[in-house]
């Protein structure tokens, strides 16, 4: 198996990495062949058992002290917690969500006219979204629009764990494209053709830009606010929520105003400061839908 980051130590690469991915793998065929509800519930149990005894969850803490000064520790421990419990059943449902009836009593679609409204106007259009719900199930809003998209993705480090999530995204209508210079060009060319994209656009961009995000600056990538510039392209913020168990609801909610002026920099700017307003708003309503484990601010 090839490896895409040729800086990983011999260790790493002839041993770490294979045996991470040996469980990886395990744990993926172990859920494939459980009812996605059983898959679920034992992902959540394992989440809720593991996870708060994990060093990471430091970062976890301290994000939600900031992003909610007037809530309690004990408050948010819960929200930990339950956070735990919303990752540990997004990975157990990850071999299900390819089989997933858009419309049916598991994903309930809201707002769909504001998604098939990109379909027919002749223009390129970007969905974007969040680390939020089970964020894997926006792999099926192409299928849901009817349209062919091409989805940017950070890929894990190690390229074995990365086999297993592009299994899972089988269900995907169109490409996923690795975030980086290769992809970049890719999506450039896509959109210039008329495509539409979907995006996560909520993790931390080392050289991206300073945007307010839970009253603090956050980098983030200017991407999405460049295309939209770039090729008049609608914006429209898509949102899953975790309902009960393994039930979700889908949210096309309408296009985002853009306004544009003679400086693209202060453009560009408002675009994301906007779309982070978006995001924060799902996530104060959901917060332990969100992954604050996530090294999104800078200290």
């Amino acid at each position: 198996m090839a490896h895409k980051n040729s800086n990983i130590s011999h260790f790493q690469r002839f041993f770490s990495y294979p045996l991470q991915g040996l469980f990886a793998h395990m744990f993926y065929w172990l859920f494939a062949a459980l009812p996605i509800d059983t898959a679920s519930a034992i992902g959540a149990r394992i989440g809720r058992w593991i996870g708060p005894k994990l060093s990471v969850t430091r970062r976890a803490r301290r994000n939600l002290e900031r992003a909610f000064p007037e809530k309690t520790p004990e408050e948010l421990q819960i929200i930990i917690g339950d956070m735990w419990d919303n990752l540990g059943r997004s990975i157990g449902e990850v071999p299900h969500i390819h089989k997933i009836e858009p419309g049916s009593d598991r994903l309930e679609v809201v707002g769909l006219a504001n998604g098939l409204a990109l379909k027919d106007d002749g223009k390129p259009g970007q969905f974007f979204t969040a680390h939020i719900g089970n964020w894997e199930v926006t792999t099926l809003v192409a299928r849901i629009v009817g349209m062919e998209m091409m989805s940017v993705y950070r890929a894990p480090d190690n390229p074995w764990v990365d086999s297993i999530f592009n299994r899972a995204r089988q269900g995907f209508r169109g490409e996923q494209v690795p975030k980086g210079p290769a992809g970049a060009r890719k999506l450039t060319a896509f959109l210039k053709n008329g495509g539409h994209a979907a995006m996560l656009v909520d993790q931390k961009m080392n050289n991206g830009i300073a945007v307010p995000f839970f009253g603090r600056d956050a980098m983030t990538a200017p991407a999405l606010a460049q295309f939209c510039l770039r090729y008049d392209t609608p914006l429209v913020p898509v949102r899953v929520e975790r309902l009960q168990g393994a039930h979700f609801r889908m949210t096309f909610y309408p296009q985002m105003d853009i306004v544009e002026t003679d400086d693209r920099h202060k453009d560009i700017l408002t675009i994301m400061t906007d779309v982070n307003a978006i995001m924060e708003g799902w996530i104060r309503e959901r917060p332990a839908q969100w992954l604050w484990l996530h090294r999104r601010w800078p200290d």
